[in-house]
């Protein structure tokens, strides 16, 4: 037989081990090893991404969770990195914080807790990240900038870590930078000098969340901050590096990456980036935003997520592509496992890299995504082509006593739609040739488009729960009367998503009456934040296509004179436009008039007028809307009616207050009519 020209065995569609020859890649760990693999993760926060997901209920909302946490299950995620909620809005929503004010602390505030709970009872090694994407307003004492006061900064996160352990017995790893328009060493220092004084040594410092430049520089020639900072973590690195943080000699991460519509486009971009890291940048660790999509899909970057799930109404989610892309990896490896020093590229484009836990196990995962099937969201991705190709593994060192090895592949179909992700095929034999090159040989036959691991790690699963329930929309009738309940507690109420100012249940323990458990907006000055949140606070809930429709809503002001509430219907706008929403905004006022007006800064009055409204009573407010005309009711009684309005068309339903102020909240109802 001509070994040289025939495949002695043949499996699956296009794999073959054999001694067909192609490119050659060696495997060696007698050369040395790379650096150490820290993991791949998900990001939840930056800002309110995960906001719906804690109003599913069970079984859906613990399956969704296995999906991303749970080992040899799903994504089997190594990182959790979460929001240090700051009260303003971060992306997608506002999360609150722990210190709404200097005398103020509750470590029960929103679902971040929760989650890295959840999170560490599936795994608990999974490593653990906070960061401030925004600080309550009294952190800068009044300023845009939360760094005036570095002392202050630093004792406010420290605070959040501690919080998490006394209160959820969490032990927070790392800690970021807040950096999106500049860098602060002085803060860095002072943080870590913080961090230590409370006894939390090991919780390591992650800079400077932003850009290669300029934290590397500084570090490189700052002996006292390249004491401070454990890894360089950078956002949306193209899988790129430059020289001077590889001499830097410390951790490199790629802190926030992807940030792509999770089709499989998206499961592509994640497939190129995973690998590519750490063979373009020698990044070790990749993070994820987002972790899920669990926030309305007409804010802004819907489904840019691992998975998505954002109809808690109805139970469905959907597995996409990401999840099974980062099996490829986490399910074969964990961290402290080494990268060897051969990985690289394929002659004909793609990417492999292979890794060992020193211990004789090695997994080895190949990518060749074409560059259309993997373009990311950020930064933009230079042409280069991807041809179907052969390569031969010379498996040398340590794992040349290796004899077979386990297969998991996934191949994205752009024609026809047969995209399979995740599928184990037959374990594949290494054989000896003796006569060629007396060395073990691992001879592959790669198409575009594919994901392939390699390993010796004999327990991977494709994870699966029955269907969850078909998608449906928002309910058209549904109300809310804030009453606490829930197992386990949130303090939001479920499915409002938050845009600017926080809403949280409230208790009224000296009011026994009908109102003493609403739903309180409690954020009273101007955040720090990164994002342009509007002067008014404001929560958005429903179907962001509804056109016709009534809400009805008992508010309470609490500002003397100052004060202002509103209800509103078709909101056009959230996350980091939210100042330029339109929609149709019902006003009271505690100066005893109101307003219609058709945005949320209240330029464009429709109608205005005598409402006899004050503070400190309770109101209802109905707003009806029914095609180009809308009318509304004080306490029963009509207010004003047939306002002529043309834009916008259709949108969420919201309430909200016209400062930031408290307000009460209560007895909330939709009826939607189309």
């Amino acid at each position: 037989m001509n070994i040289g020209n025939q495949c002695c065995l043949f499996w699956g569609i296009f794999l073959h081990i054999s001694v067909c020859l192609g490119e050659d890649y060696d495997l060696d760990d007698k050369t040395g090893l790379g650096r150490s693999f820290d993991g791949i993760g998900g990001l939840s926060g930056g800002g309110a991404t995960s906001r719906l997901l804690v109003n599913y209920a069970e079984p859906y909302r613990s399956q969704i969770l296995d999906y991303l946490f749970r080992p040899q299950f799903g994504a089997s995620l190594q990182i959790l990195k979460v929001e240090i909620g700051g009260d303003a809005q971060t992306t997608d929503g506002t999360e609150p914080s722990h210190m709404h004010y200097e005398d103020d602390e509750n470590y029960f505030r929103g679902y971040e807790w929760w989650l890295m709970r959840e999170a560490k009872k599936r795994n608990p090694n999974i490593t653990l990240i906070g960061l401030p994407w925004a600080f309550p307003g009294w952190v800068g004492n009044g300023g845009n900038w939360p760094y005036s006061f570095p002392d202050i900064t630093a004792s406010y996160v420290v605070s959040w870590i501690l919080g998490a352990k006394q209160y959820h017995d969490l032990d927070i790893d790392y800690v970021g930078i807040w950096n999106e328009r500049s860098f602060n060493s002085k803060y860095i220092k002072l943080l870590r000098y913080t961090l230590d004084k409370r006894g939390l040594e090991r919780v390591k410092i992650i800079a400077s969340d932003n850009l290669w430049e300029p934290i590397t520089s500084v570090v490189f020639a700052d002996k006292d901050l390249q004491d401070a900072v454990e890894i360089l973590g950078v956002h949306y690195p193209g899988t790129n590096t430059v020289p001077k943080a590889l001499k830097t000699g410390k951790k490199l991460w790629s802190s926030e990456d992807y940030s792509t519509f999770n089709d499989n486009v998206g499961g592509g971009c994640w497939a190129r980036i995973l690998n590519q890291n750490y063979v373009n940048g020698k990044m070790t660790a990749t993070i994820s935003w987002n972790l899920v999509s669990s926030y309305y899909d007409d804010l802004p970057f819907g489904r840019d997520g691992l998975m998505t799930a954002n109809e808690p109404w109805s139970g469905n989610y959907v597995v996409e592509s990401p999840i099974w892309i980062t099996a490829h990896t986490t399910q074969f490896t964990e961290p402290g496992w080494m990268y060897l020093q051969t990985v690289g590229h394929f002659t004909h484009s793609g990417s492999y890299v292979a890794l060992t836990d020193e211990r004789g196990n090695l997994t080895i995962i190949t990518e060749t995504m074409t560059h259309d099937h993997s373009v990311c969201i950020r930064p933009p991705l230079l042409p280069y082509n991807v041809t179907a190709q052969n390569v031969t593994f010379h498996l040398k060192g340590t794992f040349a006593s290796i004899s077979e090895l386990q297969v998991w592949h996934s191949k994205f179909d752009f024609k026809s739609n047969k995209t399979v992700l995740f599928q184990n095929l037959r374990p594949v034999k290494v054989i000896f040739f003796h006569d060629i090159s007396s060395l073990k040989r691992l001879d592959i036959k790669l198409d575009v488009d594919e994901v392939y691991t390699f390993t010796t790690v004999r327990n991977g699963h494709r994870g699966n729960y029955p269907d969850p329930p078909p998608s449906a929309p928002f309910p058209k009738s549904y109300k809310d009367d804030f009453d606490v309940s829930g197992n386990p507690y949130f303090s939001e109420a479920p499915n409002f998503a938050d845009q600017t100012g926080v809403f949280e249940y409230f208790t009224n323990l000296t009011d026994p009456g009908p109102h003493n458990s609403t739903l309180r907006q409690v954020v009273t000055q101007r955040p720090v934040t990164w994002v342009a949140d509007a002067d008014q606070t404001i929560s958005v809930i429903g179907d962001y296509k509804w056109h016709d429709l009534m809400v009805s809503c008992d508010i309470y002001m609490e500002a003397v004179h100052t004060g202002g509430v509103f209800v509103a219907v078709r909101v056009d706008k959230g996350g980091g436009v939210i100042r330029s929403t339109r929609g149709i905004f019902f006003w009271v006022y505690a100066d005893g008039t109101y307003k219609v007006t058709n945005d949320l800064r209240g330029m464009t009055v429709l109608a205005e007028g005598l409402s006899g409204t004050r503070a400190r009573v309770w109101y209802t407010l109905t707003l009806t809307v029914k095609g180009n005309y809308a009318s509304a009711d004080l306490n029963g009684y009509p207010l004003w009616k047939n306002a002529v309005l043309w834009e916008p068309r259709h949108g969420w339903v919201a309430i909200g207050t016209s400062s930031f102020e408290l307000a009460q909240f209560d007895n909330f109802a939709i009826e939607a009519l189309a």
